[in-house]
C-alpha cells in the first residue's frame, strides 16, 4: 500500500510538472528559451544602470549569476502564489495531496533553472576569459546551492500560495514586496558593495545577512567566480539555515489551511 502511495505521488508530480511547464510556454515560439532571455537582458540593463547611477563598474558576470538566481526565486513566488487558486477545479474535484501543486511549481522551475546554469557557465566562462581566469572547479558544487535555493522557494510558494486562497489581496501586497526584496538581495550587486557603504555600521551587515538570497546568491558567485570572499559570520549561518526552519512551518502552516480550500477557490 505504501509503494502504491509513493507511485502515486511520483505520477501525480510528474504530471503536474510537466503540465506546469507545458502551460508555462504555451503559444510562445521561443519556449523555454524565454527563462533564459529574459534574464540576459535584465543583466545588461543593470550592469549599465548600475555603472552609470552608481558609477560602479559592476561585472557582468557577477550580475549574470544573481539575476538568474533571482529570476528563480521570482518566478517561484509569482507561480507557486496562485497555483492553488489557480487551480479552483482540480482542488474542488479531485481528492490528491495539495502541497502537490507547489511542489510542481518549483520543480518546473528547477528544470528551468537548470537550463539556465548551462548558460551561465558559458557566459561566465567567456567573460573570465577576457581577464585570462577562469571557472573554478567549485562549479561541480552548485547542485548543493540549487537544492538549498529549491527549499527556500518551496517554503515561500506554500505559505503564499495557502494564504492567497484566504487573502485574495496576498497577490497585490506580494508584488510589491517582491520589488522591494530584488533591491534587498544581491543580485545586481556583490556584498562588496554593501559592506563598503555600510562601514563603520556593522550591525547593518549583520541584518543584512539573514536574507536567506544573500548567502544563496553569494554562494553561487563563490563557486562560479574566482577570488570571491565571503565571511560566515552568526547571521550568515542563521541566514543559511533559515530556508529549512522557514521550510518546517511553511509545511505545517499550508496543512493547517488546505483543509477548507476547496470552500474559498
Amino acid at each position: 500500500m505504501v509503494a502504491m502511495l509513493s507511485l502515486y505521488r511520483k505520477e501525480l508530480i510528474t504530471s503536474l510538472v510537466s503540465r506546469e511547464l507545458t502551460s508555462r510556454y504555451k503559444g510562445s515560439s521561443l519556449g523555454v528559451l524565454w527563462s533564459i532571455i529574459t534574464p540576459i537582458f535584465m543583466a545588461i540593463i543593470y550592469a549599465f544602470f548600475f555603472r552609470l547611477i552608481a558609477g560602479v563598474r559592476a561585472p557582468v558576470e557577477s550580475i549574470v549569476i544573481g539575476v538568474f538566481a533571482w529570476q528563480f526565486t521570482a518566478v517561484s513566488v509569482s507561480s507557486g502564489m496562485n497555483c492553488i487558486t489557480g487551480n479552483a477545479n482540480l482542488i474542488k474535484k479531485v481528492a490528491f495531496p495539495r502541497s502537490s501543486l507547489p511542489v510542481a511549481v518549483i520543480l518546473a522551475g528547477m528544470i528551468d533553472y537548470l537550463i539556465s546554469l548551462i548558460i551561465q557557465v558559458v557566459i561566465v566562462s567567456f567573460f573570465l576569459y577576457q581577464t585570462g581566469a577562469h571557472i573554478p572547479l567549485t562549479v561541480i558544487l552548485i547542485p548543493v546551492v540549487l537544492i538549498w535555493h529549491a527549499v527556500f522557494n518551496l517554503s515561500l510558494a506554500l505559505i503564499l500560495s495557502a494564504c492567497n486562497v484566504y487573502f485574495r489581496d496576498t497577490q497585490h501586497l506580494v508584488n510589491v514586496l517582491l520589488s522591494a526584496f530584488f533591491f534587498l538581495s544581491p543580485a545586481m550587486y556583490d556584498l562588496g558593495f554593501v559592506q563598503a557603504r555600510v562601514s563603520g555600521h556593522a550591525w547593518v551587515m549583520d541584518a543584512y545577512m539573514l536574507n536567506p538570497l544573500a548567502v544563496i546568491i553569494t554562494w553561487y558567485r563563490k563557486l562560479m567566480l574566482p577570488d570571491v570572499g565571503f565571511e560566515w559570520t552568526i547571521t550568515a549561518i542563521i541566514g543559511l539555515l533559515l530556508p529549512v526552519i522557514m521550510l518546517g512551518f511553511s509545511a505545517w502552516l499550508f496543512k493547517r489551511m488546505q483543509r477548507n480550500f476547496a470552500d474559498y477557490v
